[in-house]
């Protein structure tokens, strides 16, 4: 049984909401209202030339669960090989290797940064290089450099004897996605290596320096020291970039555009929204990703047991 609060705490908490809600009214209506819109119209027939005059109709759950909702079951291939189904499957395959691989190596540059050496203001800064670029900037670069018949890949690649003849790396479906996922990891590791090194550039000196005097291997005190150390804001980097990977859509559109092999969840909505005019079975596509990212959010920090204060549960 908690005990009660006291006057000050009261206090304390009714300044704070004061202080916070019109914060909370500008995400309502910033965030909260178009995702009402969007639940709505998912529970409609609207389409782009209907939506302005409001004259489509409710159909319920038929956008979900009708013959073409996204959960129709009864198709003859099994509902991964729908496109929704192939949008969900390349969405998660996108965001699960890409953040274990930045993941992974941004701690990597990060311990390689935080180590004192000649020059490391200039590397530092070069490393965020990719980061700084723009995604559509990026995309359109890479998507140059693996060309099949231009691209600066294929070249130094056949150079090499690695390969015999061009690939087409973004065309292909064997490679497509995993193009993708290359060049993500390219832009946005130097982001997890920044925010690692911020969490190392506050470990304290003195657990260092007693495990120096005491010899223990480098190996030994990262796994026993430095990890544990910086699991709190490691955690909370990966979880900002899951949520980046699970709607991802502008550098798999722009590589390559609506192709089935590597269309993201966000790709989906958009292409049945603003190409086929399907604005509510684009809306339940719409709602059913914020749903599982959601629902990938709130299980990551169950499972991880780290909340967002940085404080293990």
């Amino acid at each position: 049984m908690s005990a009660p609060q006291s006057d000050l705490t009261r206090e304390r908490t009714r300044s704070a909401w004061i202080f916070l809600a019109p914060t909370l009214i500008v995400l309502l209506l910033v965030a909260g209202w178009p995702l009402g819109r969007t639940i709505w119209f998912s529970f409609t027939d609207a389409t782009l030339e209907n939506i302005g005059e409001s004259t489509y109709h409710m159909v319920g759950l038929d956008n979900y669960f009708g013959a073409y909702g996204v959960f129709n079951l009864t198709v003859g291939d099994g509902f991964w090989k729908t496109d929704w189904g192939m949008a969900v499957r390349n969405t998660f395959a996108f965001a699960i290797v890409s953040v274990v691989l930045e993941t992974l190596l941004g701690v990597v540059f990060a311990l390689v940064l935080n180590a004192e050496f000649k020059g490391r203001a200039f590397v530092r800064a070069a490393v965020l290089v990719p980061w700084a670029i723009p995604t559509i900037v990026s995309a359109k670069m890479w998507a140059w450099i693996m060309h099949d018949q231009f691209g600066v890949m294929n070249a130094m690649l056949k150079s090499w004897g690695v390969i015999d003849t061009n690939v087409a790396w973004t065309a292909d479906p064997d490679f497509a996605l995993w193009s993708v996922v290359l060049v993500d990891v390219w832009k946005t590791t130097p982001f997890m290596a920044l925010l690692t090194l911020a969490a190392l550039q506050m470990l304290p000196k003195d657990c260092y320096e007693a495990a120096h005097v005491d010899g223990i291997h480098p190996v030994r005190v990262f796994f026993k020291v430095t990890l544990p150390l910086i699991w709190p804001a490691l955690m909370v980097a990966v979880i900002f970039r899951l949520l980046d990977a699970l709607r991802v859509f502008d550098i798999i559109y722009v590589m390559t555009s609506n192709s089935v092999s590597t269309i993201s969840m966000s790709g989906f909505v958009r292409r049945e929204i603003v190409d086929n005019n399907y604005v509510g079975y684009g809306s339940a596509a719409s709602t059913v990703l914020f749903l599982i990212i959601a629902a990938c959010t709130l299980t990551y920090l169950k499972v991880s047991r780290v909340d967002l204060g940085g404080d293990k549960k």
